[in-house]
């Protein structure tokens, strides 16, 4: 998962941002408003941890400009608010769901969960692709029935494509999906050829057909065949 967390409290922001990296997450952080709005404008997040006060702004505006550009992240709210009022002014907003502080991260991380396996996967824990069957939750992936090992950065490849079939994802987007914005500081994107390559292999000789094609200048598309 790709997760943004947005929170000015620095020891909550970051022990979460610690509990979810441990299990392999890709999180990036915001301290305020400014810098939070700036990372919404640039990236795309599987789900965006969302304080509502801000040092210098509202977290309920930040909300607002993704539903106002369209932008599809999970939204989860964080607050010390308790409010109904509160509560239901954000879910009508666009939230997907809304978590009052304190809380525990276990509980955290299974609403972070549950919203990416609503949005991304209609609701299931496992995906299926003809002869790829995906457990979401055991990280584990059957070809035609028997268990294939992939990489934890391969697994996320092969899952993002999966959830992005036929459309062009350029290396940009595979790229900061799976790394980070940190991966702005990269001359160029041979690592990522060199993912796609294993996948490749060990569909293949899995007996699996390829899927993957190069659409050249842009990137790649995981074709249904």
């Amino acid at each position: 998962m790709k997760i943004l967390i947005i929170e000015d409290e620095t020891g909550l922001r970051e022990s979460i941002e610690e509990y979810f990296s441990d299990t392999g997450n890709i999180c990036e952080s915001a301290e305020d408003y400014s810098t939070a709005l700036s990372k919404v404008n640039l990236y795309r997040y599987d789900c965006i941890l969302l304080d509502i006060t801000l040092p210098d702004g509202s977290g309920i505006d930040i909300l607002k400009s993704l539903k106002d550009n369209n932008h599809k992240d999970g939204v989860l709210i964080i607050s010390a608010k308790n409010s109904l009022d509160d509560r239901l002014n954000g879910l009508y907003l666009g939230a997907d769901d809304y978590l009052v502080k304190p809380f525990h991260l276990s509980e955290l991380k299974a609403r972070v969960t549950a919203i990416i396996r609503r949005k991304m996967y209609d609701g299931n824990n496992f995906l299926h692709f003809n002869e790829i069957d995906i457990d979401l939750s055991a990280k584990t992936v059957k070809i035609l029935g028997d268990y294939v090992k992939f990489t934890r950065k391969e697994l996320a490849l092969l899952i993002y494509f999966i959830a992005n079939k036929n459309k062009v994802v350029s290396k940009n987007a595979i790229a900061e999906h799976l790394w980070g914005d940190g991966i702005d500081l990269v001359n160029n994107f041979d690592f990522i050829y060199s993912h796609i390559k294993n996948i490749r292999k060990k569909m293949v000789e899995a007996g699996c057909k390829d899927y993957i094609e190069a659409a050249y200048g842009m990137g790649y598309k995981f074709v249904d065949r």
